[in-house]
């Protein structure tokens, strides 16, 4: 059954919002550290998410939950949430916007890269060509002088930090499959988000003390950023994509995601006035081919080899 158009701009919509997110790091990052920029935004979003899980409670029917539970949500929050979203904010504070859209196309490899370790999924050799290819595009974006080996100048370090986020995206898009045999995509965001916020609680508190009393002192701009941070990237961007998922399957989801950049780079440009070299649009390049390689090729040859087995009589 074909989709309906109503899923696709779902979807479309989804990964404008989340394009935002590198463009309002850079926003705020004058006023407020990694840890808040994270923790502010996905506080308010906790709270309101609470009410949308307390109306699904309402009308869907009780399933089998387990005190055990609470330690793969708290596993969510540390190996896929927490690198997800403050390793990239870090990074991106690190590097430029537009290269951490650009970076953002290497979550279908990281997430193949994740399945082999943890899942034990085979790592073909077109997997293992789209990784290698992901890695040389990241260190293409990161502006380094070769000839001297000069890496004070360039964006390698927080290329490094966006990758490893994305690597936590990854394992927690793989590894969440789990928890919804007996939650709702809704609960398992509103409990992870809970999760975030007793692990970044005392974290912020120690590490960013003085930015809550700047809170009155915020400029228009921080507020914008955080603002945008809080409705579109950790609420209003997930329940949509939860609804979109309801329709679509998770390789249109997965493919989807090539928007992020395509609205990224134009956004940071915009905004923020920010211009790729020409060796960084080379690297994005070659990681847009490692993840075509990880998802359209790699698929279009499994459904090939489906199609040439006969069917048994």
């Amino acid at each position: 059954m074909k989709p309906p158009m109503r899923s696709w701009l779902l979807l479309f919509s989804c990964n404008f919002m989340w394009a935002l997110q590198f463009t309002c790091i850079k926003l705020v990052q004058d006023q407020v550290g990694s840890l808040f920029t994270v923790w502010g935004p996905m506080t308010l979003a906790t709270i309101m998410l609470y009410p949308l899980v307390r109306l699904e409670a309402k009308s869907g029917e009780k399933k089998d939950r387990r005190s055990s539970d609470i330690l793969i949500f708290l596993l969510l929050a540390v190996v896929g949430v927490f690198p997800g979203q403050v390793l990239i904010t870090w990074g991106t504070r690190m590097s430029l916007a537009s290269n951490a859209a650009l970076l953002m196309l290497t979550l279908p490899v990281a997430t193949a890269f994740l399945a082999f370790i943890f899942l034990h999924e085979k790592m073909t050799s077109i997997r293992w060509v789209s990784f290698g290819l992901a890695i040389i595009g990241v260190v293409m974006c990161s502006d380094i002088d070769f000839r001297t080996l000069n890496f004070g100048k360039g964006y390698l370090y927080g290329n490094i930090l966006i990758f490893l986020g994305t690597l936590g995206s990854a394992f927690y898009n793989s590894y969440g499959k789990k928890i919804l045999e007996r939650y709702s995509p809704t609960e398992m965001l509103f409990f992870t988000y809970l999760a975030m916020f007793f692990i970044m609680t005392p974290l912020t508190l120690a590490q960013e003390p003085g930015v809550f009393a700047n809170i009155p002192h915020f400029s228009l701009q921080t507020w914008i950023g955080l603002g945008l941070l809080t409705f579109f990237h950790n609420y209003l961007s997930m329940v949509l994509f939860l609804k979109a998922l309801k329709q679509l399957d998770a390789i249109q989801a997965a493919l989807s995601n090539y928007l992020i950049t395509f609205f990224g780079i134009p956004i940071a440009a915009i905004w923020l006035r920010e211009k790729l070299t020409l060796l960084a649009i080379i690297g994005g390049v070659l990681i847009l081919g490692s993840t075509l390689l990880v998802t359209v090729w790699e698929n279009r040859q499994a459904s090939r080899r489906y199609a040439a087995v006969p069917e048994s009589q």
